[in-house]
């Protein structure tokens, strides 16, 4: 791969807007495509906003209408806003495009990017990004007072944690100690060049994920670097960080075109939409 640029768009007060940062990531994808700029990840912060990948159906959006931008990547629907770092690595690859592969770089990036700060992160089967693993089911504290026998989500496929209080808010599954995703990913890849990317959660406010299913996931959580690390992470403590590990993972890998016999692996279709 050529060498990696990195592009900080803007953070704090200077946020990128989605909708800005979605026009900012054509431009690049385009250029990149005619070779007239290298690899370039754009790294930001954005003011809050959901985004809704392609496979997002309409039980998963905000029960109070609260607006959603619905966007080309695969995935379902997230939230992106202060306090968690976002990068969108707009790179050339080898076509027919490995798209798992690509995915599998990134998730390895962001899990040693969380190991330099301390904390041990992991894949989870069938489930794209970057989780912090919960306790077993037998050592978890029970939910409302009842057994685990009796929890409903084990019960009900449409169970919605948005109508059933805090206990069962995405944002309190650490205190429940579940799996909880740290870092997602979605992507699209067109004309053999990559974009959209991942989100880590540095220190955000992450009840704005209980207004919706985060991810399409109802049994799970999210979670970010301070809490799980109990003191307060920065962004621009993460910044450099992220850089070295993304250019030591992006640069450095023997990429290899998709092998046209091998059949998609289904733990990240939700996360990638491709368009050769």
């Amino acid at each position: 791969m050529s060498e990696l640029r990195f592009v900080r768009l803007g953070f704090g007060e200077e946020a990128v807007e989605y909708q800005e940062a979605w026009q900012k990531q054509r431009e690049v994808h385009a250029a990149r495509f005619a070779d007239e700029i290298e690899d370039t990840c754009l790294l930001l912060e954005h003011p809050p906003v959901y985004t809704a990948g392609r496979r997002t159906q309409d039980s998963e959006r905000p029960l109070d209408g609260t607006p959603v931008v619905d966007v080309d990547r695969g995935g379902k629907i997230t939230w992106h806003g202060p306090g968690q770092l976002v990068g969108y690595p707009i790179l050339k690859l080898p076509r027919p495009v490995d798209v798992v592969a690509h995915v599998r770089r990134l998730e390895d990036a962001l899990i040693l990017t969380c190991a330099e700060f301390g904390l041990e992160t992991t894949r989870i089967e069938g489930r794209s990004g970057v989780w912090v693993l919960g306790d077993p089911v037998e050592r978890r504290p029970s939910i409302g007072g009842l057994s685990l026998d009796f929890d409903p989500r084990l019960q009900d496929e449409e169970f919605d944690p948005r109508l059933n209080g805090p206990e069962y808010a995405p944002s309190n599954a650490g205190q429940r100690r579940e799996d909880r995703k740290l870092a997602a990913i979605g992507i699209r890849i067109a004309k053999g060049v990559s974009m959209h990317g991942f989100a880590i959660n540095v220190n955000p406010d992450n009840t704005w994920f209980d207004r919706i299913v985060p991810c399409g996931i109802r049994d799970a959580g999210v979670t970010s670097l301070s809490y799980e690390l109990g003191r307060g992470i920065t962004i621009a403590e993460v910044l450099p960080v992220i850089e070295k590990h993304l250019r030591a993972v992006l640069e450095y890998a023997e990429l290899r075109p998709r092998s046209v016999e091998r059949a998609p692996e289904p733990a990240v279709d939700a996360a990638v939409e491709a368009a050769v």
